[in-house]
């Protein structure tokens, strides 16, 4: 069926196209209906989308599908302007596109898209960003070859820094995929790529899991890698890699004093420290004495590390205000409020 008429039930198609019968069968429209993501310009909100919908709704009326509705999510994406700014015209932007996927190749190609900015943002093309991106993938084949193309991972066994930077990279990917963040998952991925780079040697263990993070960003560098690892058939065939959540968790933190509002010191504490520790031990080993000498302390606060990250008690989020009364203490003798993980304050 021509134009409208075919694209608006296409999807159905598209599930059992070999049928003679009908436009699709009945089980297989049941297993694999509805579409679970429906990626697309906000112009198609009147055109594809609508149309679409109201095909479908006539079909559910008529018993041929099952569904009342043909797509389970939507995704608007967001358009890339010229280097001005400013919408290009469809022939000049595809031409434009050719000519930079000649000169940086697929891959990169495809990574800078991506981190470029959220999906469904609108960015203005960069010409030569998009060929700094042609570096950033040649750092991820150096960790796998040399210059010669030969192999340089070995089965050495990595270190807990390592391990821990490969399970949050996992996770980060991981996330960032499912919910379309492009551009995180590879700026998790590029952070992971500078703590091996920072070592010595190139644990096996470690490098083969990310291949097939990255591959879904870059399929071609990550199949010759995969190859070159010495491993047949193609990684599309393997399983995504699973994280350890008991890996990911911090040994340590970093807590940062602050007397009176001002940072003094910072001490790394276990993670699982309690709060006496600081307020009893902390500050008589940390460099906060001179700030603290001929005064005396009226009050330690401690900060669970929770609410620096998460919602605090009274509905708020971030990190929780000091008390009012402790204000009026800090104005009149000096007080001890230590915030836990990254900052900590001293008041």
């Amino acid at each position: 069926m021509p134009q409208w008429a075919g694209s608006c039930w296409y999807y159905l198609r598209y599930i059992d196209p070999k049928n003679s019968q009908a436009f699709v069968g009945a089980d297989k429209e049941k297993h694999w209906a509805p579409v679970d993501l429906y990626v697309g310009g906000a112009e198609h909100a009147v055109l594809h989308l609508l149309y679409s919908r109201f095909w479908h709704k006539v079909l559910f009326d008529l018993g041929h599908v099952s569904q009342p509705e043909p797509f389970m999510r939507l995704v608007n994406q967001g358009m890339i302007l010229g280097e001005d700014g400013q919408r290009c015209r469809s022939h000049a932007a595809t031409s434009s596109t050719r000519r930079c996927r000649r000169r940086i190749r697929a891959d990169a190609f495809r990574m800078y898209e991506m981190f470029m900015g959220p999906l469904e943002a609108t960015k203005p093309w960069n010409t030569k960003a998009s060929k700094a991106s042609t570096v950033s993938s040649a750092a991820f084949g150096r960790l796998y070859c040399d210059e010669d193309g030969k192999s340089l991972l070995d089965d050495s066994i990595p270190d807990g820094k390592l391990v821990k930077a490969l399970h949050q990279t996992i996770k980060k990917v991981t996330h960032d995929t499912e919910t379309l963040a492009f551009n995180t998952a590879i700026a998790q991925m590029m952070m992971f790529v500078n703590e091996v780079t920072a070592v010595e040697k190139r644990p096996r263990a470690v490098l083969e899991p990310f291949i097939l993070l990255l591959s879904p960003y870059a399929p071609h560098l990550a199949e010759e890698l995969w190859e070159r690892s010495g491993h047949h058939p193609s990684l599309a065939y393997m399983p995504w890699p699973m994280y350890v959540e008991a890996l990911l968790k911090e040994s340590t933190v970093t807590v940062v004093l602050q007397v009176n509002g001002k940072v003094r010191d910072r001490v790394d504490v276990p993670a699982d420290a309690p709060a006496e520790l600081f307020g009893e031990a902390g500050p008589r080993e940390c460099e906060v004495q001179e700030s603290l000498a001929g005064k005396q302390v009226k009050k330690v606060i401690v900060v669970p590390a929770s609410w620096s990250t998460s919602r605090r008690p009274d509905g708020g989020t971030g990190v929780p205000p000091i008390p009012r009364k402790t204000k009026t203490v800090v104005r009149a003798k000096t007080s001890l409020p230590l915030l836990r993980r990254d900052r900590i304050t001293l008041t």
